[in-house]
């Protein structure tokens, strides 16, 4: 496990170049192994997950190769094995893997999910998903067996009880090759499944309606690779960089980012008084003063995305009064809550609802970051509060950004990641 030790106080000034979508990654990869040829993305972000995701691919014999942002992935030789659980606990996006399984083998076993703990995320939708085309699903001991008759996965209507990003893609996965026509319906509409949907009809798969709350698919028998997909910016590693240039910055331009996207994002960020210089791909952020507090919805895309809800977090410290969270996708969201107050922050969270309270005088200290999105609000902190600060578990800030010290270093941040094994040798723990 590493440590991120950040030096605080600097002001941060300069560009940054946003990476790929990691959400668009993390379903990308396991939808590669649909495909009858190799496979290569662009813009892929060098992030935890992905190396994951690469030794997950190395267990079915599908190999692969990353290298200056370009992953090729070839599933022309993979064979059915048992994936490695450690892996597949190590991030939840692993549940990819069931519908693509599903739909290359008509059959799948792997162990149940992990990933970040920020409350329930049931898979029940998943399982209604892949029963309505015909399989069926078993849990044991934390392992779940995905088995189809004779006849194979068949065209389905999919009504989803709730709006759900995994389950929509998990469903477009074991439906694009299954047997006549499938349709989506209350199906989420976040960027990232417009983008594996694009992937996947590059290659022959006919998929229409991503994007809106009624997909429909035609079943195709083959799926061929023929250029190189390009993934979409990354959202939240967008709005991330955003709170912060608006929280410690004296001018920053956020670069390869779709501002479409960010919509929900940045009309909150002008009407805390952060004036954006938003352009047709990047988005300057000048120094930001006098900024009014907020109150903050999370909603399905289009909405404000509960991942943006803790990054933005410490620029709400910079409020002239108290700004309000109302998390509705996961509410039990508020690990940052605990590890924010040791820096002095005023926060709390009270009927389900966070309330952040204006901190000037934040000051570095040893805290945690228990999921992915919670260490991006102890980044931004760290770098606002004086004195030092030592985020342990840093393996998860790592999980789901980008190159991040070499960024923020390049905006004249003082940051470094360590492992646990040279500061025992340094004799420092």
């Amino acid at each position: 496990m590493k440590k991120m030790i950040i030096h605080g106080g600097r002001r941060l000034s300069g560009e940054v170049t946003i990476g790929g979508a990691k959400n668009s990654t993390v379903a990308l990869i396991p939808a590669a192994i649909l495909a009858d040829t190799p496979v290569r993305f662009d813009m892929v972000p060098d992030i935890l997950d992905v190396h994951n995701l690469m030794l997950i691919l190395k267990s079915m014999n599908v190999h692969s190769t990353f290298e200056d942002g370009v992953l090729t992935i070839d599933p022309t030789e993979i064979v059915e094995a048992p994936l490695p659980s450690k892996a597949i606990k190590s991030l939840r996006a692993s549940y990819y893997f069931m519908g693509s399984l599903l739909g290359r083998f008509q059959r799948a076993t792997l162990s149940f999910p992990g990933g970040d703990n920020i409350g329930p995320r049931p898979i029940d939708q998943h399982i209604k998903a892949f029963e309505a085309l015909g399989a069926s699903v078993e849990e044991h001991d934390g392992t779940v067996r995905i088995t189809t008759g004779p006849e194979g996965l068949h065209g389905a209507r999919i009504f989803l009880d709730m709006v759900s990003v995994g389950a929509t893609i998990n469903s477009i996965l074991a439906a694009v090759k299954a047997v006549g026509t499938t349709v989506i319906e209350n199906a989420a509409k976040e960027p990232e499944i417009i983008d594996v949907a694009t992937f996947l009809n590059n290659m022959g798969a006919h998929i229409r309606g991503a994007g809106t709350d009624v997909i429909r698919i035609e079943g195709v028998p083959t799926l061929r690779a023929m250029n190189t997909h390009t993934i979409i910016p990354d959202r939240i590693e967008a709005g991330t960089y955003l709170s912060m240039a608006a929280a410690m910055g004296d001018g920053i331009v956020i670069k390869n980012v779709i501002p479409e996207h960010l919509e929900a994002f940045t009309a909150k960020m002008i009407e805390m008084g952060v004036p954006l210089e938003i352009n047709e791909d990047s988005i300057y952020v000048p120094r930001s003063e006098n900024l009014k507090p907020i109150r903050i919805k999370t909603m399905p895309f289009p909405g404000f995305a509960t991942d943006l809800q803790q990054p933005l977090t410490p620029l709400l410290f910079r409020a002239n009064g108290s700004s309000v969270v109302i998390d509705t996708i996961y509410p039990k969201r508020i690990k940052h809550i605990a590890e924010l107050r040791k820096m002095g922050a005023n926060i709390r969270s009270e009927d389900d609802m966070i309330v952040v309270d204006p901190s000037e005088d934040l000051t570095g200290n040893q805290v945690q970051a228990g999921e992915i999105r919670a260490g991006a609000a102890l980044v931004i902190t760290g770098l606002m509060a004086d004195g030092d600060t030592e985020i342990e578990e840093a393996d998860n800030i790592l999980r789901g950004y980008d190159r991040i010290v070499d960024k923020l270093t390049a905006l004249n941040a003082d940051v470094e990641i360590v492992s646990k094994e040279s500061l025992v040798e340094n004799g420092q723990d």
